[in-house]
């Protein structure tokens, strides 16, 4: 389905963005994936796409640094001959703080991850992506589901679905697809990082299919979007969330 196309998935090491690089890679896909530290993890992402026959290279990227979403791009697309996917996955953990308790730096540090970033990396794909290519940018189901203590959080993924729409427009000409994929309450270190079990127990019971969301749930979505099915649908946020939301 994808054979011969190039992707690029930022914070591809672990979660959903590691089930969104392998099947990306399964589908065909030569995939460069970024990880901020945890060397060990993107080898054994690149091992794991290895052995079931597909291509992937790992490159290590902190995207809150001025200037390495830029970098990142151009080794990417060096590497890979070209640019035809790029998904938006990479977010920057937080730990939830009510808006009257959430400092500057805090503020700073998750709008440089989780929207100037995107900001660069969708601008470098508006010069550089081959006509006919797919950008998939990750936010969230708590920009319509508003909680305690995830300003910060929610505000950068707003942006993003505000980029999207826009970017969507603007390159659509060119047959470029941009949309948005807004996962609910899905299995992965971050969500089990940043909330009580409890809490999980309740956001399951309150989806209407029962369960937590599954990485594999949301890869199958980015995958739609980034494959040729996927070829008129732009500038929608899809939520992923298993009704809830």
């Amino acid at each position: 389905m994808l054979k011969g196309r190039t992707a690029v998935v930022t914070g591809g090491s672990r979660g959903i963005g590691r089930a969104i690089v392998e099947r990306l890679a399964r589908d065909g896909a030569h995939v460069v994936l970024t990880y901020a530290g945890n060397e060990a993890a993107a080898a054994d992402v690149v091992r794991t796409v290895s052995e079931g026959g597909g291509r992937a290279l790992a490159l290590r990227a902190d995207l809150g640094e001025p200037g390495a979403a830029e970098r990142l791009m151009a080794a990417a697309e060096e590497h890979l001959g070209g640019l035809d996917i790029l998904v938006n996955n990479a977010a920057r953990a937080f730990t939830p703080t009510p808006l009257a308790e959430t400092d500057d730096e805090t503020f700073d540090a998750i709008m440089a991850v989780n929207t100037r970033s995107v900001f660069v990396t969708t601008r470098y794909a508006a010069r550089r992506m081959r006509d006919g290519g797919r950008i998939v940018n990750i936010s969230t189901m708590n920009t319509a589901r508003p909680g305690p203590g995830i300003a910060s959080y929610a505000a950068s993924k707003g942006a993003v679905e505000q980029l999207t729409a826009i970017a969507a427009v603007e390159l659509g000409p060119r047959g470029i697809t941009v949309n948005t994929v807004s996962p609910g309450a899905t299995d992965t270190d971050l969500l089990r990082g940043t909330n009580p079990p409890e809490a999980l127990d309740r956001a399951a019971a309150i989806t209407p299919l029962r369960r937590l969301g599954d990485p594999a749930d949301i890869a199958d979505v980015v995958a739609f979007l980034a494959g040729p099915d996927g070829r008129w649908i732009t500038g929608q946020n899809i939520r992923a969330t298993g009704g809830l939301g």
